[in-house]
């Protein structure tokens, strides 16, 4: 099984998605880790990546779970995936692959950024991801209000 884990900066998808993982017995893959040293440096410096910036990233990453695929093993890929386009190309020829919506509130999430250290991503990027945020259809989708335990098990629950 491949799982995308998808949201906003700061919904939880690398927290949730080692959660998954681990209840799943697969891998766990931050999509973070695949950027170029160009992207990383747009982002760090508060500017938002184009949809060119995107393209060679995400092709990668469907390379990667493609891989995974052949192999017939599970992975959990978090990852913003924020558009329809760039979820379409994420999981482009994986049939077997789902979609879980970490959906919150820009409220709790940027409370959340606030509370964050160490991380790239510049929170002032926020409301130009929930400019581009496309709420996927299909998708599990989890509130992202509970502890982070509650909301890997109601995911489970639903890729039972």
């Amino acid at each position: 099984m491949i799982v995308v884990v998808m949201g906003v900066t700061g919904a939880g998808k690398t927290t949730v998605g080692r959660l998954l993982a681990r209840e799943l017995g697969c891998d766990f893959l931050d999509a973070d880790d695949y950027h170029p040293a160009a992207n990383v440096a747009k982002m760090r410096a508060g500017q938002a990546l184009t949809d060119d910036d995107r393209r060679p990233w995400l092709t990668r990453l469907n390379e990667v779970l493609g891989e995974y695929a052949e192999r017939s093993a599970g992975v959990v890929l978090a990852c913003s995936a924020l558009k329809a386009s760039y979820r379409d190309r994420l999981v482009a020829g994986l049939p077997d692959s789902r979609v879980v919506y970490l959906r919150g509130t820009k409220a709790l999430i940027a409370a959340r950024l606030e509370a964050r250290r160490g991380h790239y991503m510049n929170p002032t990027l926020l409301d130009s991801q929930f400019a581009a945020l496309e709420e996927p259809d299909g998708a599990i989708v989890a509130d992202v209000g509970p502890a982070p335990q509650a909301i890997a098990a109601a995911i489970l629950a639903q890729l039972a």
